[in-house]
């Protein structure tokens, strides 16, 4: 006999697996996804990545193909799926999402030694783990697991 109440950690998983197997042989890499509610009431918060730009209709497919599985799962209850990319207020985590960003300016936060640095500086190349930042003076080359917190700062001019 089956069980009737399933683990939300139970559900995490599935959607998870469901995410990832729909992105797989895709352009796009998972960052985050973020479930809230309870069977009646849920909220599926998947955001994606890629090294080239994202438009609408790309998220649209994807969240499509998501929810063509996820909606033959009862286990996973009545939700609502919101497909994005992580936006420009969220840090970056991947090393694949920097090369998109080159010539932009970041705020970052890295390991150096025993001690946190911060630095404001432009992104001006990305080889392999290895990144490299200006900051107009000096060229500053940080490995991507050193990075605590890399920010992308927007300029409106």
């Amino acid at each position: 006999m089956r069980a009737f109440f399933v683990t939300m950690e139970a559900i995490k998983e599935k959607i998870l697996k469901i995410v990832q197997n729909s992105i797989s042989g895709t352009e796009f890499f998972l960052i985050e996804t973020n479930i809230r509610g309870d069977q009646r009431k849920r909220i599926i918060e998947v955001f994606v990545d890629s090294a080239k730009n994202i438009s609408a209709d790309d998220l649209a497919e994807l969240s499509r193909s998501i929810n063509e599985i996820l909606s033959e799962d009862e286990e996973v209850g009545n939700y609502r799926l919101d497909v994005s990319t992580p936006g420009v207020d969220r840090p970056l985590k991947f090393i694949e999402q920097f090369p998109k960003n080159i010539n932009r300016n970041f705020e970052l936060e890295y390991n150096f030694g025993d001690e946190i640095k911060k630095l404001k500086a432009k992104l001006i190349s990305v080889n392999g783990s290895e990144l490299t930042f200006s900051d107009g003076k000096n060229e500053f080359l940080i490995n991507h697991n050193q990075i605590i917190k890399a920010k992308v700062l927007i300029s409106f001019f």
